[in-house]
């Protein structure tokens, strides 16, 4: 029993220590959260009012970001809302024992039903559905051109600064096939006169040669040549015409060099491309020409130029069959006579006609795009001085060359809407063709055998006669 009490009072005096010792812990402040009745969320068209009511008396209200609503009470039961900006935010309606009522989320959203209505006055007839996400709109469906498509996302710029999803997809054809005809014409005539005297013989003091006139051919060779009634070796031109005949002791020689030379060239060339719309597309009908370039280090490395026919377009179809081109094209060719050497290497120059515009135009309409004429002329008149002012015989000592050099580039451009097809539908140059067999090549002499088609697009084409030329031609 004595024990029993000592302990008891052992512990309690350390109890009473302990406590005597620790910090006083003040006890925690409650904090109860009120939950009043949940109502549904408030729609309210932002610059629009909505007016709701309470089934129950309340005494105060409060709105929690007044930024993107504003409200007002218009009695004890009926509250004025009032949509400024996209958003979310609470309205808490308060009893007057301070009891919490509700709280109602306010959903402010750009007016639909404006943008609704504007949507069908400018664009009738698409499919566009709209809906909104958030504080912006979301646009969803099928429009039947890009353009469209634009005038719809900026009118729901409008209404949704930079808070507009796009859903939408373009409908209708989407792939242009441009077809481009190169075709350049060029003529050139050149016309050339001259005149070479040469005298010789042993009459004249140790038997040297007396020579003039305005061209080349008064050289060594040509002297010797005309003395002897021959065509002389020095002489280049092909219209050369000689007279000689012996005056006493004297030999006289006369030549005389006119040409008149013609040349026209026409190239064509009718590349067809097909590209997605918005895309762009490529093509070169040429090559590539090597050029040395030498980097810092000293070393040469090469580099290529290409040449030839060139095309890059981009189509946008804008609104049913109306298509707007980005184009650009080129023609370019080698010319060796502008050609220089450096270090060994001899680079030839470029002559190259380019032209880049923006056209539009319907499917299936024309545009000629470009049309360059150059015209280049060139007179060159020479005479021995004093010689050649004499009449008649002056013209022995005169010379005159004349040169004159067109050329004429035309570019057309016409674009198509297309379609894939089924690849039976379609025929190749080869599909007619095989080769042959060894009774076919040594037998009956036959260096293809018919390979005809039979089903399709491709056994049409194979049905029918091309007895003429066909095919890419160019002349």
């Amino acid at each position: 029993m004595y024990d029993k009490r000592f302990l008891k009072a052992v512990v309690a005096g350390l109890t009473l220590s302990l406590t005597t010792m620790a910090p006083t812990i003040a006890p925690a402040e409650a904090l109860r959260v009120l939950r009043g009745a949940a109502s549904s969320a408030l729609d309210v068209p932002m610059n629009r009012a909505v007016v709701v009511e309470s089934d129950t008396p309340f005494t105060e209200l409060s709105i929690a970001n007044p930024g993107i609503a504003d409200i007002s009470s218009l009695s004890d039961r009926t509250i004025y809302v009032l949509g400024k900006e996209p958003g979310r935010t609470t309205l808490t309606l308060l009893a007057a024992d301070g009891r919490l009522i509700t709280n109602v989320e306010v959903h402010v959203t750009p007016d639909m039903a404006e943008f609704k209505e504007r949507l069908t006055q400018i664009l009738p007839g698409e499919n566009i559905e709209v809906r909104t996400a958030n504080d912006g709109i979301v646009l969803s469906g099928t429009v039947s051109s890009i353009a469209r498509l634009d005038r719809a996302l900026d009118l729901a710029q409008r209404y949704a600064p930079d808070r507009v999803s796009n859903l939408m997809s373009v409908g209708g054809t989407q792939q242009v096939m441009l077809r481009v005809r190169f075709a350049e014409m060029q003529r050139s005539v050149s016309k050339a006169l001259s005149s070479s005297l040469a005298l010789g013989g042993p009459s004249l003091q140790n038997n040297r040669s007396v020579r003039g006139g305005t061209n080349t051919t008064v050289g060594d060779g040509g002297i010797a040549g005309a003395l002897a009634n021959a065509v002389p070796g020095a002489n280049a031109n092909a219209g050369a015409f000689l007279f000689g005949f012996n005056a006493g002791g004297v030999e006289v020689g006369l030549l005389l060099e006119a040409l008149e030379s013609r040349g026209v060239v026409r190239s064509l060339a009718e590349p067809n491309l097909t590209a997605l719309s918005g895309q762009e597309a490529t093509f070169l009908a040429g090559g590539e020409y090597p050029v040395p370039v030498q980097s810092g280090d000293g070393n040469i490395t090469v580099e290529y130029k290409p040449f030839g026919v060139e095309l890059n377009f981009t189509p946008r179809v804008i609104d049913g069959d109306i298509i707007n081109l980005e184009l650009v094209a080129a023609v370019s060719a080698i010319d060796p006579s502008n050609s220089f050497s450096s270090n060994g290497f001899q680079v030839n120059a470029f002559s190259r006609r380019e032209t880049s515009t923006t056209v539009e135009m319907r499917d299936g309409e024309s545009f000629a795009i470009a049309g360059l004429l150059s015209d280049d002329f060139s007179n060159l008149s020479g005479q021995v001085p004093w010689l050649g002012d004499v009449p008649i015989l002056g013209a022995l000592f005169r010379s005159a060359e004349f040169s004159r050099r067109q050329t004429e580039l035309v570019i057309i451009v016409t674009p198509h809407l297309v379609s894939p097809t089924r690849g039976t539908a379609l025929a190749l140059p080869t599909d007619r063709v095989r080769p042959p067999s060894e009774s076919d090549l040594f037998l009956f002499g036959r260096v293809s055998a018919s390979n005809a088609p039979s089903r399709g697009g491709a056994g049409e084409v194979a049905r029918q006669d091309f007895s003429g030329s066909y095919g890419y031609v160019m002349d």
